[in-house]
């Protein structure tokens, strides 16, 4: 059976901070989000386009649409696709805005589809479609982290998706998982995604684990993450200093000695 997608090799390179790189033969190609390069070899080519290539033969209109889908998720109205044009083996390296790590998925292992938050999207193997999904319930899309709209990711090929933090890879078998909704990452469409009040009235105002929670039923494979992202932008502007330049949150009475002393 041939295959969609273009098949790429790839390493994993660091761990807090990761980035994939990329393998290419002659004539395949990649497809990554705008930005997320970080080096190519020579023999590599690299053009910004409308949409992610798989639909070879639509139209203007078409690509417009696709576009104007990306940028109903969140995503840049193009991408980059990055061609190998020469001899032997090249390789392009891609990293994420901000720590956390790389989770790369064979699709054609996970029935060719993964549902994903709406800026989990790395790069992927031309070939692969990206398109956005609704959330079928509107308490799922009211109180989810991921709102409405979630990433989807449909080919047979490698695609890379980025986390905060530390991933945990799940299996359910017919079971049921609930988790912080910002803690969830991807997972395939045989699982059923809604959300969940966090236990009673007192648990949900005292408890400290928001008002809801996203309960995941059924069989198939999820993806979690330690530290969204907006955990720790909420973290770091809790922590920053206050209009005026005023430094809070360094801890012990040392360290603002430590800052006098300095000053002087």
């Amino acid at each position: 059976m041939s295959r969609r997608c273009h098949e790429v090799d790839y390493k994993i390179v660091g761990h807090d901070m990761q980035l994939v790189e990329v393998e290419l033969d002659p004539g395949e190609t990649v497809i990554a989000e705008a930005g997320a390069m970080v080096y190519m070899e020579e023999g590599i080519n690299f053009e910004a386009k409308m949409g992610d290539g798989s639909a070879t033969g639509a139209g203007f209109f078409g690509k417009m649409m696709q576009a104007g889908k990306r940028v109903l998720s969140g995503e840049s109205l193009f991408m980059t696709h990055f061609t190998h044009q020469g001899t032997g083996k090249k390789h392009v390296a891609f990293a994420a805005p901000y720590p956390g790590t790389i989770i790369p998925v064979d699709l054609s292992l996970t029935g060719g589809e993964l549902l994903c938050q709406k800026d989990a999207f790395l790069c992927a193997a031309l070939g692969t479609q990206l398109d956005i999904a609704f959330t079928r319930r509107l308490g799922a899309g009211f109180f989810g982290g991921e709102g409405f709209i979630l990433e989807q990711l449909r080919g047979d090929g490698m695609v890379f998706i980025h986390a905060g933090g530390t991933v945990v890879e799940k299996e359910l078998h017919n079971e049921t998982l609930r988790v912080d909704t910002g803690c969830l990452v991807a997972f395939q469409p045989s699982i059923d995604y809604d959300i969940a009040r966090a236990g009673n009235l007192k648990s949900m105002a005292l408890g400290g684990e928001g008002l809801f929670l996203a309960t995941l039923r059924g069989t198939g494979k999820v993806w979690l993450q330690s530290l969204p992202f907006s955990r720790m932008a909420d973290r770091i502007i809790a922590n920053a200093p206050a209009s005026g330049g005023r430094q809070q949150g360094e801890g012990s009475v040392l360290g603002g000695l430590g800052r006098m002393i300095d000053g002087d």
